[in-house]
């Protein structure tokens, strides 16, 4: 089934988006800020709701739901279209790094794939949009989201880590459940 078809309601929905070849653009601080700066204008200009999220390394889950009238498949293009723009052109911004260069060579690469990049393509083209349906699927995706740190051995509980709803003190303006 297209991701059109599947994120085309007011549901929420736990989303996954992937960086392509999973470059671990997020380890940088800056990169990371940019996703909570996006999510933040979307949750306050948009009408996102946020309820859980984790920025891993090179991926970042969330679970959502948006304002009514608005389609979820039209936020998932806007923000990877968006994020992508802006995470490029810091990273050639930064390009004095030999780490950067790296990057933006992989990011060619896989460009080079695809008939819809003409650049860089930076996020896989899926993110695997699943609606929760019941509150054991939601508690098992939110478990999952919390301890995806822990299980990459970057911190020993879920509060610890900072880019993830799991901490209080976590950047991104979360709506309650």
């Amino acid at each position: 089934m297209s991701e059109f078809r599947k994120a085309n309601s007011d549901d929420i929905y736990f989303v996954t988006f992937t960086v392509v070849g999973w470059i671990d653009v997020f380890t940088n601080k800056k990169y990371a800020d940019i996703i909570v700066e996006n999510l933040n204008f979307y949750i306050e200009n948009q009408g996102i709701e946020v309820f859980t999220y984790v920025i891993m390394s090179n991926h970042l889950h969330i679970i959502c739901r948006c304002a009514k009238g608005q389609k979820l498949n039209s936020w998932l293009r806007n923000f990877k279209s968006y994020t992508a723009r802006q995470l490029l052109k810091s990273i050639q911004n930064n390009c004095h790094d030999h780490r950067e260069m790296w990057m933006l060579r992989l990011f060619r690469k896989y460009a080079d794939k695809s008939s819809q990049n003409q650049d860089f393509m930076f996020w896989k083209k899926t993110s695997h949009p699943t609606k929760l349906f019941s509150n054991r699927v939601t508690n098992q995706k939110i478990n999952y989201i919390h301890n995806n740190p822990v299980k990459a051995g970057i911190v020993d509980e879920p509060y610890q880590y900072v880019y993830s709803s799991a901490n209080p003190s976590n950047p991104v303006r979360l709506t309650e459940w």
